[in-house]
């Protein structure tokens, strides 16, 4: 399968070692908006393209490899006010999108368990939920779109306003990630967490969306990847 990498950070450099380990090519590695135009030839001629960049330049990313024509894989976050539009274009022009705020297996496991907890916590009113995510000091969002999702996700299960769930945000060292739900009561507190130990299941992840979308068309996500 060849590749194109848009966003040659940590991510992207984490990602091209395991493409090329797994026998995939890496057409080229764009990084700001004139690689992006520079490269449009290997861009098109790539089968897949994921995308890592900032909540800035995401949504014009996608927006360029969908009128080229080209499958993508979105792992930036951030950038989800854009994505009625994007996916509108991507049905318009029969496009390819993936999109999701975390790709580690783990961690979409976790958002299972995340709605059925919500589920079991519904009427429970002496539970007070809050979210906690620590991330590293570059991360440039705040919340970060996995902590958004969670509270997505208990929100519309417990049948309340998503402004009614606090998420505290803390950015400190190289953490990869963690995310912590949490449950208090006057008598017991419940929690569920995912912690990352590197940006090396992400990468994974991404890389088996890109398998996954090549040669299909439509919008997908981790669930129809993982079959959850």
């Amino acid at each position: 399968m060849d590749i194109a990498l848009i966003g040659y950070g940590k991510m992207g450099h984490a990602i091209e070692e395991l493409a090329k380990e797994a026998g995939h090519t890496i057409t080229c590695t764009i990084d700001n908006q004139t690689q992006l135009e520079t490269s449009a030839s290997s861009l098109r001629a790539s089968d897949v393209a994921i995308e890592f960049t900032t909540p800035s330049t995401a949504a014009a990313n996608i927006e360029y490899c969908l009128k080229a024509g080209v499958p993508i894989v979105c792992g930036t976050t951030g950038w989800y006010d854009s994505y009625d539009r994007l996916a509108a274009l991507c049905k318009e022009l029969d496009g390819t999108l993936f999109t999701a705020t975390n790709f580690s297996i783990g961690m979409n496991i976790m958002f299972a368990i995340n709605e059925r907890l919500a589920e079991l916590m519904h009427g429970r009113d002496q539970y007070r939920v809050g979210i906690t995510e620590t991330h590293h000091i570059h991360k440039l969002d705040a919340p970060s779109g996995t902590a958004i999702t969670l509270r997505q996700q208990i929100a519309s299960r417990l049948g309340v306003s998503e402004n009614n769930i606090a998420i505290e945000s803390i950015r400190e060292g190289e953490v990869p990630g963690t995310h912590v739900v949490r449950y208090d009561s006057d008598i017991d507190t419940i929690t569920i967490s995912h912690e990352a130990h590197s940006r090396k299941g992400l990468a994974a992840g991404a890389l088996m969306a890109a398998e996954f979308v090549c040669g299909k068309k439509g919008i997908f996500t981790m669930k129809d990847l993982l079959g959850i």
